[in-house]
């Protein structure tokens, strides 16, 4: 598997140091966010405009009772600063952009979920918290990574040989889970604060058990999907 790299368009730009230790990288996480002097708007993205679909690679959480109660009161205590919550039945870890439908043919996507379903390794389970955030989000580190990085590197694989190349590499892969957006351009300390008060929250254990591909789009500020094919691991 490729070592993760640096790159400007990720966040943190730089890797961490051990993709093993959720503390390590948990810490990681905060050192870029609580960093920040400002936020960008995430909705300002060129070519995702309101009604904008594409086919993405993720990891749903739809029934997940733990990770919604954990989720509704972190945005219940950020809800003052005007940020666009993530719906309960909305939470994902995003993975990888596979192109757009108009790019993208039925038979191509048939045959990569196939490509996946043998190169994908098997079930694990990860850490969801602690709260940090990004230019564009607050959202939930994830840990360890290891194994989120097996499976992105299993995607980028099944795609590679039909011309599906994913738009990052693995090495530019950074695990998150987004609670909340960012909506316009803001001075990031009064979120940093709110979010360091949050930080002490019980983590929540999540059981990965399948991967999704699902075509995606945006409904104004706010992401829906509907699931294309739904992959077992290992």
């Amino acid at each position: 598997m490729p070592l993760l790299s640096a790159d400007p368009a990720a966040f943190p730009a730089e890797p961490p140091a051990d993709t093993h230790d959720p503390a390590v990288t948990a810490a990681h996480d905060w050192a870029a966010f609580s960093a920040l002097d400002e936020m960008t708007d995430h909705w300002a993205r060129p070519g995702w405009s309101d009604g904008s679909r594409a086919y993405y690679w993720m990891l749903t959480f739809p029934d997940d009772q733990r990770l919604a109660a954990l989720a509704g009161h972190c945005q219940e205590e950020l809800a003052h600063l005007g940020l666009d919550p993530v719906p309960a039945d909305g939470l994902h870890i995003t993975l990888a952009r596979v192109g757009k439908p108009d790019a993208v043919t039925p038979g191509q996507l048939d045959s990569l979920a196939r490509q996946a379903e043998a190169l994908l390794p098997s079930a694990f389970r990860i850490r969801a918290m602690p709260l940090a955030g990004s230019r564009g989000a607050v959202r939930l580190s994830l840990g360890p990574w290891e194994p989120l990085l097996r499976v992105h590197h299993a995607l980028a694989g099944a795609g590679s040989g039909l011309g599906l190349t994913l738009k990052k590499p693995t090495s530019a892969f950074r695990p998150h889970l987004s609670l909340a957006y960012n909506n316009r351009r803001r001075p990031a300390a009064p979120v940093v604060e709110v979010v360091s008060g949050l930080r002490a929250l019980p983590d929540v254990e999540l059981s990965v058990r399948s991967v999704q591909l699902v075509e995606i789009r945006r409904e104004g500020r706010t992401y829906r999907w509907d699931v294309q094919e739904d992959l077992p691991l290992g």
